[in-house]
């Protein structure tokens, strides 16, 4: 049983980015399809699509490489079970000045450090990806 799923579908990108895969399966649920959602928009991912199987679904997600490099180079959980990250609109982090982005939860839904600023909305960090 895994006890942080958000953590661990980071490790599983990051491990599939090391080794150059494709494409990478993740159990399913609503907050991982909303994290990912939000980095097909912000261009980290290709695709992704929702497989069904007998328990929650399996989330695949088509990496994205140019010349062979991972458009990510990074991906960090902040705010974890132990430990809860939380945010005012005023102090939504930037992320490598810009470059990545911060993800966070709000009480209007997942969304991107940039949505946040532009709603004025703070919330949860959840992660950072660059």
């Amino acid at each position: 049983m895994v006890n942080d799923p958000i953590a661990d579908m980071l490790t599983r990108i990051r491990n599939a980015i090391t080794i150059r895969s494709e494409k990478v399966d993740i159990p399913a649920s609503r907050m991982k399809l909303e994290i990912v959602k939000i980095l097909k928009e912000e261009g980290f991912i290709r695709a992704y699509k929702i497989l069904k199987d007998e328990k929650q679904g399996i989330l695949r997600i088509a990496l994205k490489y140019i010349d062979g490099n991972s458009v990510m180079s990074g991906l960090k959980r902040i705010s974890k079970p132990g430990r809860r990250v939380y945010v005012g609109s005023e102090k939504v982090p930037k992320v490598m000045g810009g470059v990545g982005i911060a993800i966070l939860t709000t009480s209007k839904g997942v969304a991107s450090d940039n949505t946040c600023r532009r709603e004025s909305t703070g919330g949860e960090v959840l992660c950072y990806v660059w």
